[in-house]
């Protein structure tokens, strides 16, 4: 592998930090945490859990909870009524507090559902999207903000597959992005179809502006279902979206591009959708490629299109380490990357690639749950509700227990820890664990 200088600055986004005793508490506003990254500084955090409580959930889901204070906010099908609901939750006994059907239908496809997109919020309202093109804010009370339905306003998705990036807040702006095919497929979306990234008023839900992202991807190579995240490079703020056979960094006060690395696909398959969000820290960018394809750090700080002098790092030619499906991790300077490929988790150093330790994982069920970092620990969960603790220093596993219903599968809700609990969404339950 490649060895490249190390910088290092991070961003740390839309946290409200709370001292209990010696430990830190701290919300999860976003799909993948306080620093968009899968990391939680909370500390005091036990190696074993045990339910506290245990809500069923209408449908399945592969969203994950967001948290603030007492409010958790869940996004949810409901399988007997064939629709699509928002509900909040108690953080204190799981007690539904309110529940709002937004949009008729399940799904258009036998692998996802359309409540697969995690909700978003700032501590004032909520934020929930589907994959009908829904789009709706609520208060906290439960009271509809504004609704609207980007396929009515901005044209019919073409995708495949159900279509899953999740909506994400930076600093007074609704982000959401639509990486899609050009054309229709199956039936559904439109001619000369634009992939486009969209800053929207949280407040009126109108759009600030539309930013249009060109690639030279085919077919389903278009196709993207990550989600945005912001980073912030020796003090210039960017927001870094991966899709279309390219990793791209953006200024977020107007969409334009400020750099392009690319790309993992030089003939162009064209049946490599992308799944996995982009990770930063340690001043690196990761993008992995999809269905067993290598992992590439692009090093920050550049502008305009790139060549691979730009990557401190590449897993080309060591296969063992790859995603197609789960989003790495970011913690103690290092990334931490689940392979559903090989069912193995490694330490990564940020810097250099070089892998601290791997810890393999049961075949019995799929590892696609993105995971969770904090307090020394990783925390796992497989698609049939196996968690698995791991130490983040040497990978051995500290605990393990099946929190499933029976015969329960394609689970893929990553585990959100806030406030010293955690909150654990499987197929029938939404479960709150702890100490």
């Amino acid at each position: 592998m490649k060895i490249m200088m190390r910088i290092s600055l991070l961003g740390i986004f839309l946290t409200t930090t709370t001292w209990i005793g010696s430990a830190v508490a701290e919300n999860w506003t976003n799909w993948r945490g306080p620093e968009q990254n899968g990391f939680s500084p909370e500390t005091g955090l036990p190696a074993k859990l045990t339910v506290k409580w245990k809500t069923p959930m209408p449908g399945s889901s592969a969203a994950t909870p967001v948290v603030f204070g007492d409010h958790v906010f869940v996004s949810s099908t409901d399988q007997q009524a064939a629709n699509l609901v928002a509900a909040c939750l108690s953080a204190g006994d799981g007690k539904t507090l309110w529940k709002h059907v937004v949009a008729n239908g399940l799904s258009q496809d036998n692998r996802s559902n359309y409540a697969s997109n995690s909700p978003v919020t700032d501590g004032e309202r909520v934020i929930f999207f589907y994959g009908t093109g829904d789009l709706v804010a609520f208060d906290f009370a439960g009271h509809q903000l504004w609704k609207r339905n980007l396929q009515e306003d901005h044209g019919a998705f073409c995708f495949l597959w159900t279509f899953s990036t999740s909506p994400i807040l930076h600093k007074g702006k609704l982000y959401m992005q639509v990486l899609q095919r050009n054309e229709p497929v199956r039936g559904k979306g439109m001619e000369n179809a634009e992939s486009y990234i969209l800053a929207i008023d949280p407040v009126t839900g109108k759009d600030m502006w539309k930013h249009v992202r060109p690639s030279t991807a085919n077919s389903e190579s278009l196709e993207s279902f990550s989600t945005p995240i912001f980073y912030t490079h020796e003090g210039i703020d960017q927001m870094i979206i991966v899709g279309g056979d390219v990793i791209t960094g953006h200024d977020p006060d107007t969409g334009n591009e400020l750099w392009r690395w690319g790309t993992w696909n030089p003939t162009r398959i064209g049946h490599w959708r992308l799944v996995p969000s982009a990770v930063a820290g340690n001043s690196v960018a990761l993008a992995c490629a999809p269905k067993g394809e290598p992992i590439f750090a692009v090093r920050l700080g550049h502008s305009g299109t790139l060549s691979n002098d730009a990557l401190a790092w590449t897993t080309q030619g060591f296969r063992d380490l790859t995603s197609d499906v789960p989003t790495p991790a970011f913690a103690y300077n290092d990334f931490f990357i689940l392979s559903d490929v090989r069912n193995s988790i490694s330490r990564v150093d940020s810097a250099t690639g070089e892998i601290k330790w791997t810890t393999e994982l049961p075949r019995t069920k799929k590892w696609r749950a993105s995971p969770t970092v904090a307090d020394g620990k990783v925390f796992l969960l497989n698609h049939g509700g196996q968690l698995k603790v791991l130490s983040v220093e040497d990978g051995k596993i500290l605990d393990e227990q099946d929190l499933s219903d029976e015969n329960e599968d394609n689970i893929r809700s990553s585990i959100v820890i806030a406030n010293g609990q955690f909150y654990i969404r499987t197929n029938t339950h939404l479960i709150c664990a702890g100490s």
